[in-house]
């Protein structure tokens, strides 16, 4: 029986390992909120949860974590945009690590201060500098946004926001 019940724990513990962490109501109603700060600066209507676009980035999280080592790529997902996050776990002089508690504004925020490098005028980002996350954010087109993340083997994670219809397009202003 504690032969058993033993297989039994590590199934389940490995199965857990394997999982992107599913967000809470809080969290996912925290990532909306989060969006639509930054697009109410610009007066742009706000964002809605997608049960099936948070699925689409799920699943994409999943495959971070379990096939590419947490290493981020685009999952060019037709007709969805995506912003990805990655976060390093915190690390200790004893050499222990753990995952580091992240809010969903701090990684939203993350995405939406690159503002400052985005030159709207010439419709770039400043020289050396990212800012397309941010643009996604503010995209006025886009009506949807659905996340998720996954806590990776060596306590980093990755956090995928889909949006719906897709921004980013080369030549076009985001508002």
């Amino acid at each position: 029986m504690k032969t058993v019940l033993a297989f039994l724990s590590l199934c389940l513990a490995s199965h857990a390992a394997f999982a992107a962490a599913t967000l809470t109501d809080h969290e996912k109603s925290d990532i909306v909120t989060a969006h639509n700060q930054w697009r109410s600066q610009l007066k742009i209507p706000p964002l809605k949860w997608s049960t099936s676009i948070a699925n689409i980035s799920k699943n994409y999280a999943n495959q971070l974590k379990t096939t590419q080592d947490c290493n981020l790529s685009h999952s060019h997902t037709n007709g969805l945009g995506e912003n990805l996050f990655w976060a390093s776990p915190l690390s200790y002089s004893d050499g222990k690590s753990e995952v580091q508690a992240l809010t969903p504004k701090q990684v939203i925020d993350e995405w939406g201060n690159e503002k400052a490098d985005y030159h709207y005028a010439t419709n770039s980002c400043g020289w050396g500098k990212v800012c397309g996350h941010y643009t996604q954010i503010v995209w006025k087109a886009t009506t949807e946004v659905g996340c998720a993340k996954a806590v990776c083997a060596d306590k980093s994670q990755v956090w995928v926001c889909n949006y719906k219809p897709a921004g980013n397009f080369i030549g076009v202003k985001p508002y």
